[in-house]
């Protein structure tokens, strides 16, 4: 196993994304039947009389069926601009810049304030790079995710990627160069509800970075520890792969649910919310559990699911 410090990596990462690795146009594709009028008909009804902005995007893989409101309008990402740092990352790894075993050294002026799992690690502890990826996305530590953006090239070089490969709003703001007005308004990162699906529907499909990174990324996506909002209205025997994001005026989560019928992904992002709060009641929260619920009843109808009583004693 390779061991290094993040400052010894960094000259080597500085060309990681520097040709385009997946389908050029990925972030503008999606389905060719027409929008299905029955299920946009019913989203709008779920999103009237938000107190705020939202942006939906729906698409049924196998059909093409698609629903979409403001899908491609520019939200805050919060925490979901994690899913593109795992791709740069990974991007990384293939081209042999970065190891997925390689041993790091954390030090304590990584930290990123806060209540990261990470952040428990005593100055100089070594951890493995997989390890710092699994708690980024399983339980969304910000110090993970940060590092991981610096080893990945920074936010200018997973911008490069994003924007060769057909992500034109999808973009990382927070300690990127040039980037300030745009992280004064959207924050850490910003994306569009079609870009952030479509990302994720890149990775399910073998087509970011190459087949085998993508199983890898797509195994990390499932084993989410977050499952109290649009996770918590799938059968939990349903694999579902997923990153949730979550500042304090906007509820932001993009799924991709491995169904009986077929796959189908969606991305919910909210901005501008009156519902500043922090409990499940949160206008935000409760549209995510609501436009997930509605989505597994209208594709998978004959396999109908309420979660039991008493079941959010057990959602984090």
């Amino acid at each position: 196993m390779l061991r290094c410090s993040i400052a010894l990596l960094l000259p080597a990462v500085l060309s990681v994304l520097e040709s385009p690795v997946a389908l050029a146009g990925a972030g503008t594709a999606g389905g060719t039947a027409p929008p299905d009028s029955t299920l946009q008909a019913r989203l709008e009804e779920l999103v009237d009389g938000f107190r705020g902005r939202v942006g939906v995007y729906v698409r049924h893989l196998e059909s093409g069926r698609t629903a979409a409101i403001n899908a491609d309008e520019l939200f805050p990402t919060a925490s979901m601009i994690k899913l593109p740092i795992l791709v740069a990352t990974f991007a990384a790894i293939e081209r042999n810049e970065l190891e997925f075993s390689q041993q790091l050294t954390f030090t304590d002026s990584l930290l990123y304030p806060g209540e990261d799992i990470l952040g428990a690690y005593r100055d100089s502890a070594e951890i493995l790079l997989s390890q710092v990826l699994l708690l980024m996305i399983t339980t969304s530590d910000n110090t993970a995710a940060l590092w991981a953006q610096h080893l990945a090239g920074t936010g200018t070089r997973i911008n490069a990627w994003l924007e060769e490969n057909g992500f034109d709003g999808t973009r990382v703001n927070s300690r990127t160069p040039d980037r300030r007005g745009d992280w004064e308004v959207y924050g850490w990162g910003q994306t569009t509800p079609r870009e952030m699906a479509e990302l994720l529907v890149l990775i399910r499909e073998g087509r970011a970075v190459s087949a085998a990174a993508s199983d890898a990324m797509y195994r990390h996506l499932t084993r989410i520890y977050w499952t109290g909002e649009a996770l918590s209205r799938i059968p939990p025997w349903v694999q579902a792969a997923s990153k949730q994001g979550a500042v304090d005026r906007s509820r932001s989560e993009v799924v991709l649910v491995n169904a009986p019928s077929g796959d189908y992904v969606f991305c919910v992002i909210t901005k501008d919310q009156a519902d500043e709060s922090w409990g499940a009641d949160n206008e935000g929260f409760v549209l995510l559990r609501s436009i997930s619920a509605a989505l597994w009843g209208y594709f998978e109808p004959d396999h109908p699911y309420q979660p039991p009583p008493g079941a959010e004693r057990y959602l984090p």
